[in-house]
């Protein structure tokens, strides 16, 4: 019973939906926050802005795309390492101590088409 739930876990379509999870409930609230009170105010001091919302450059208003974006990049560099990294590196070690007995390589089809061949050849014969 433990066995199938530990197969389970460790398949990657569950580490992604916890992934996906983690990124949208508990990261985006304190990235969002870093983001919106340390680098937009930093970033607004280099367009003379109070805040990073408040940049335009014409009638665009692309501070606060440049604030999205990077609230984005921070979110995937913290995911990335705290999540995927170590995942990857414990796949990594499972498959070192366990290394997959290689199949069999099924034949080409030119070869299944000559051995056809060589069947109808030897049955016309007989």
């Amino acid at each position: 019973m433990f066995q199938g739930f530990k197969e389970f876990i460790a398949k990657g379509n569950v580490i992604d939906l916890a992934v996906a999870v983690v990124i949208g409930a508990a990261f985006s609230t304190i990235i969002a926050a870093i983001v919106d009170n340390l680098i937009n105010p930093l970033i607004g001091l280099l367009f003379n802005a109070e805040s990073l919302d408040g940049v335009k450059v014409g009638v665009f208003g692309i501070g606060a795309v440049i604030g999205a974006i990077i609230n984005f990049l921070a979110v995937a560099l913290i995911v990335y390492f705290v999540f995927v990294l170590p995942m990857n590196k414990y796949k990594e070690r499972q498959a070192a101590r366990n290394p997959a007995v290689e199949e069999e390589t099924l034949p080409s089809e030119q070869e299944l088409l000559i051995e056809i061949r060589d069947q109808l050849r030897k049955n016309s014969t007989v």
